[in-house]
Parts: structure tokens; sequence; C-alpha cells
């Protein structure tokens, strides 16, 4: 088929028969054609998403997850094995919707966006959904999928020891942060980490509201970790990971009984809530060098600052390297900022992070403060 001489990014969508119209207005300009991107097709089920990415060659694919004939899970494989793509889900956000997104982030899908509630008028749904979509287009658009494996199959459910609920107070901190391409990360890292370490691991995933608490919940099935979304005020537990919910900032604060969690909704940074400069900054000032940051794929700045941060206070310093990233902004901007120690495969930074764990241990063991 020839290609159009209009520049503008292809994008296919695939939805219900209502929301496509949504998305084709929202990402394509409607009747006037004045969007920020070509919608070359629609499909009506997952089937005809195939065969049309096939033979429209689109540079994204928006996907709904619940569809006649082949569902989005399904889709996403045939696509992500046969004719890989950028893939922005566009799910529902509450209920079942929530785990099955996350399994399609795990497939190969690099972003999510959250459809508006069933009572919302095509109006309404239009406004509410149109800068969200737009952004996650634009941000797919830059995502490099060619190297991403598809878990193709879930990994048995991991059945947590009794013990893990008595740990006491973490003493070291592993900061983490992640945007696109990084709930497929976060599968492959978390489950990687031990325990019996004293650590306790805080993460900052962007993702719209709603979706984090399946997220953790999908991680903690994984791994041999605890994950669960943090709440407010949460005493941080050594041998847990704490994902920060949507639209909501997560620090560790002192206090006399040891270090919490606070969540607030400040403004963004650097458009985003939760912000992982926030985490960074407020894990260098408590946990100091008995702290690691890690810095995953995504687009943007965020992290980069308060990796910095950890760095200086004598915590340890790790990013996600360029060939394993689905985007290089993130782990690029903190390499560029000076708060990286050791930039590697995805593959490799669980093994960095023991590493660090052991050495910062030892120095706690020694009579160190915590603060270099």
């Amino acid at each position: 088929m020839q290609k159009s001489s209009d520049p503008r990014p292809t994008v296919l969508v695939d939805d219900s028969a209502l929301m496509r119209r949504v998305l084709v207005d929202v990402l394509g300009g409607g009747e006037s054609e004045s969007g920020p991107f070509r919608v070359v097709a629609t499909a009506r089920d997952g089937v005809d998403a195939v065969r049309k990415v096939h033979q429209y060659d689109p540079d994204v694919v928006t996907l709904d997850l619940e569809m006649p004939e082949l569902d989005g899970l399904g889709a996403i494989g045939y696509i992500m094995s046969e004719s890989p793509r950028p893939i922005v889900v566009v799910s529902a956000h509450a209920g079942p919707g929530t785990a099955t997104a996350i399994r399609a982030l795990e497939l190969g899908a690099v972003e999510i966006v959250a459809k508006p509630p069933p009572d919302a008028s095509g109006r309404a749904a239009l406004a509410g959904l149109a800068p969200q979509l737009i952004e996650a287009v634009r941000r797919a658009l830059a995502a490099d999928v060619s190297h991403v494996k598809v878990m193709a199959r879930p990994p048995a459910p991991v059945l947590h020891p009794p013990e893990l609920a008595l740990r006491g107070r973490a003493t070291l901190a592993i900061a983490v942060a992640a945007s696109t391409g990084g709930p497929r990360a976060l599968a492959e890292l978390v489950p990687q980490l031990g325990t019996g370490r004293g650590a306790a691991v805080l993460i900052v995933q962007h993702m719209p509201p709603k979706f984090t608490r399946s997220l953790a919940e999908r991680l903690d099935s994984m791994s041999r970790l605890r994950v669960v979304e943090a709440a407010d005020n949460t005493p941080i537990v050594a041998d847990t990971a704490y994902v920060a919910p949507g639209d909501y900032h997560m620090r560790v604060s002192a206090s006399s009984d040891g270090p919490v969690i606070t969540l607030d909704q400040t403004p963004s940074v650097w458009g985003v809530r939760p912000a992982a400069d926030h985490l960074f900054r407020s894990v260098a000032q408590v946990y100091g060098s008995r702290s690691v940051g890690v810095v995953l794929t995504g687009m943007g700045r965020d992290g980069a600052d308060g990796l910095r941060a950890i760095h200086d206070a004598g915590g340890g310093g790790v990013a996600q390297d360029r060939d394993s990233a689905v985007i290089y902004g993130m782990p690029g901007a903190a390499v560029q900022a000076g708060g990286v120690d050791a930039v590697l495969p995805l593959g490799q930074i669980a093994d960095r992070i023991s590493v660090e764990l052991t050495k910062r241990g030892a120095l706690l063991r020694a009579g160190g403060t915590g603060r270099s």
C-alpha cells in the first residue's frame, strides 16, 4: 500500500464503536483531520486489528482489552510477535480490567490510559480523555520495542513465607523510578530481588490512578518480597516493596519509631505525579548512604536530580542501559546528572543491587550513621 504524504504519525484505533468515534476525534481531529496524528484505520475486534496492522503498518496502535473474536491480550501477543510496534492500552479504570491491563503491559504494550467511566457523555469523555491519550501516544512513538521480549506465560505465583509479616523496620532502602515500559521492566527486576537483607523497596511508576494497586498485586504474586500499594503514614518494613499510588507523590519521612511513608498531592513535577525526584530526595535525606537508587526506562528526566541527591548522600546509583530500555530518556538524564555509578542491562540490575546492599549493610554494621 502506498504511503500517504501526510507527515503525521499514523495510528490504528480499536475499541468499542462509541469509543472509536471519541478516539478518532481526539487523535485525528475528526472530520477536520486537524489532530496531531493520522488515524489510518479502525478495527472492530482483535482479529480485525491484527489484520489491519499488517495492512496499514501504523506507527502506533491503541487497543481495548475487552473485544470479541480475539481479546486484547491475544491481539497484543500476535502483534508483538509478528509485527512489533508500540501499543497504547485504553482500559477500564476499575474492576478486573486493571489487572488485565497490567498483563497487557507485560506482553509488550508500553502505555496505559484509563477509559472514561461508563456513564460519561461523549463530550465529557472527549474532554477527559484527550490530554492523557495524546501524551501517551507521543510517549509510545518514542519507544523502541524491537528488543522487548514478550512474557508469553505468567510465572507461577510465589507463596510468601509467614515470617515476612513479622519483619522489622528497614535499615536499607532501594528507590526505583520507571515510566514508559516500566511495568514490564519491574516484572523482571522485582522478582529477582531477594529477602533477608533488611531492605525495603520504594517504587514510583508513572501510571494512572486505580492501576497502581493492580501493579502491586501483580508484582506481589511474582516476587519473594511482599509488594503493596503504599498508604499514608505506613512504617517502612524490611522485605517489602511499596508502589506509589497513582496521582500521589510518595516520600520517606523520619519519625520517632523509624521511617514512614507519606503521601501528598502537591503539584506535579516534570508533569507527573507521583514523581521519583520527590521520593529519591527524601530517601537521600532519611537513609543517606544506606540507600540505592535505580532509574529504569521512561521518557523525560524524572529521577535524575533525585538520584544525584542519593549519590551525594553516599548512596549508590544505577541506571538501565540504552539497549534494554524501551525509552532511554530517564536513565540517560540520570547519567548526565552525575548520580549514576553503573549503567547496566535490565537483567543485571538485581545483582548490582545485591552487591550495593552487601556493601552498605557492612558499613552499617561497622557503625556507620547512614549519612556520608
